[in-house]
């Protein structure tokens, strides 16, 4: 398995952009410091409240599903993160260690006749919010930007 974090992504930005990267244990309550660090990094980037709202929506998302979906909760594994946040870019990646998944087979929860099927949701909020969402390592990372106009 390997690791997709780019040391050299060209962000649309004139200053070099802000980089957290970090691993993270295979506990839901684990992540949430460094959820709340990026948003406190976008906000003082500048970042509009609804901008923000939506990348906090896609980490939430991302992140419990790596722990939970991907890792099963299983305190041997952990979640691997990288950002890179500047005044009109955010972009992430969240690596699992689990067996992966083929994100196309997940059924699209807006389609009427899944309406009451549990899953599918976390993607399609990340869908949602991002500009462009990408899964590498046969569905064990997901890679999201979120470009501002």
């Amino acid at each position: 398995m390997h690791w997709l974090f780019s040391s050299e992504r060209p962000m649309p930005s004139s200053r070099k952009p802000h980089v957290i990267r970090c691993s993270l244990p295979s506990d839901l309550t684990a992540y949430h410091e460094l959820v709340q660090q990026v948003l406190d990094k976008l906000q003082e980037l500048g970042w509009k409240k609804e901008n923000i709202f939506g990348v906090h929506m896609a980490l939430e998302e991302s992140i419990s599903n790596a722990i939970r979906h991907g890792n099963h909760e299983d305190p041997a594994k952990q979640v691997h993160f990288h950002s890179e946040l500047a005044e009109n870019c955010f972009y992430a990646q969240v690596c699992d260690e689990g067996t992966g998944y083929d994100p196309g087979v997940v059924p699209d929860c807006c389609l009427p006749e899944n309406l009451e099927i549990p899953g599918g949701r976390g993607l399609a909020l990340i869908r949602a919010f991002m500009t462009t969402v990408t899964h590498s390592d046969e569905g064990r990372c997901v890679t999201m930007e979120k470009q501002l106009e």
